[in-house]
């Protein structure tokens, strides 16, 4: 016989837990501390299994009947109800933070310590605090979208690409553990704002950067420092890449600079060819700094590459305001001046470690037109040295350089 609300209000306690069946394998069970239990008994794979339902009255008698109607669903689609009530929680139980963690952990092996720091500290400082504790599941693609607002609203239009770039990693990783069922970070970016391209300052004129040039050489700081600004005008590699520079990268016998993938935007070694002029500065440079990791060291303990504000704070003292120099402006000068004088821009766009859009041309080869490059860069420094003694220089002559 069914059971009724009525009936089973009036079900008290007895020394032993006792039974009633509803119908249908519902059953309530009473224990001896007169707590009432809903329970679901079915056959799957061949066993005899029990699902816990819950407990009356939080579980009313209608939303117990409910329950085993939705586990005779999952039965009749082959699925076993108990096991997906236990996923179920365990996904309910699993947080966003829970998987990034979990994520970061496993995808740890290859990255720099520096990746690793950053990777989460982009997490704690702009994620955590509004979805950390969100069960995964539950979060939507409208939610994360405004969390990633947030971070536009202060102007880190980047930082919100990249963040939302982690998160999409861990929604993917989560969708592989079968912790969730969709990537709701997928294709993120086309909701995101654009950052506007930036142009670096430069002095591309020849006469003011003669000047810059001649105040250079006057520079009157650390000589690691002054080695540092003639080096990226000579390279012009990205500020980043020169200051963490290495002395195991440097290959002074063959004139070639080997930058690490790990180290690169891209994420793909680069070759930087070395003029005679970039290798004797490192030549003199090397009696001070070569027995250290760094070629370029903080002036405050060896064992730290030189800080990102060093090389902008010596333009400063140069005499050069923001608007004029900064770091970066190195690479603009060295790819604004090439071009004009006939370089074939798939040879500095190599140099500069441009990563090319085109799908085809975007299958890299770190060593492409390595002898084109080095004549790039010797017929630079040779181009630095003539404005700085007044030769008349016109042209580097790219085009008749490379065939």
């Amino acid at each position: 016989m069914a059971l009724t609300d009525t009936k089973i209000k009036n079900l008290k306690p007895a020394d032993k837990p006792y039974r009633l069946a509803d119908a249908e394998g519902l059953y309530i069970e009473v224990s001896p501390t007169g707590s009432k239990l809903w329970r679901f008994k079915y056959r799957y794979g061949g066993k005899q299994k029990v699902l816990a339902i819950g407990k009356y009255p939080v579980i009313s008698l209608a939303d117990a009947r409910d329950s085993r109607l939705d586990a005779k669903r999952l039965l009749a689609d082959g699925v076993d109800p108990g096991q997906a009530k236990k996923e179920a929680k365990r996904a309910q139980a699993h947080t966003f933070k829970a998987l990034a963690d979990e994520w970061w952990y496993n995808q740890q092996e290859g990255w720099s310590d520096h990746h690793k720091n950053t990777t989460y500290r982009r997490l704690e400082m702009n994620i955590f605090p509004w979805i950390g504790d969100r069960p995964v599941r539950e979060i939507s693609s409208r939610e994360l979208l405004e969390v990633y607002r947030r971070i536009e609203n202060r102007g880190a239009l980047e930082v919100a690409k990249r963040t939302a770039r982690i998160c999409s990693q861990i929604f993917a990783y989560g969708v592989a553990a079968g912790i969730v069922e969709n990537n709701p970070g997928a294709e993120m970016s086309k909701a995101l704002k654009v950052r506007p391209k930036r142009n670096w300052p430069a002095l591309t004129d020849p006469k003011k950067l003669k000047k810059l040039l001649e105040a250079i050489d006057t520079f009157d700081g650390t000589f690691p420092v002054l080695c540092a600004l003639k080096f990226s005008m000579l390279t012009f590699a990205r500020p980043g890449e020169i200051r963490k520079a290495e002395w195991s990268e440097i290959d002074l016998e063959n004139s070639l600079w080997t930058i690490p993938a790990s180290k690169m935007k891209a994420k793909r070694e680069q070759l930087v060819p070395l003029s005679r002029q970039a290798v004797s500065i490192l030549k003199e440079l090397q009696p001070l700094t070569g027995s250290g990791q760094y070629v370029f060291p903080a002036n405050r303990g060896k064992s730290r590459p030189m800080s990102e504000n060093t090389v902008l704070a010596a333009l400063r003292r140069l005499g050069y305001a923001r608007d004029e120099m900064v770091a970066h402006s190195f690479r603009s000068i060295a790819s604004t001046l090439l071009h004009e004088q006939g370089w074939p821009s798939r040879v500095i766009e190599l140099q500069l470690a441009h990563v090319d859009q085109n799908k085809i041309r975007g299958i890299y080869n770190r060593a492409e037109h390595i002898d084109d490059r080095t004549r790039m860069m010797q017929a630079w420094a040779d181009y630095l040295d003539g404005l700085k003694t007044g030769a008349k220089v016109l042209t580097i002559n790219g085009n008749k350089a490379i065939n």
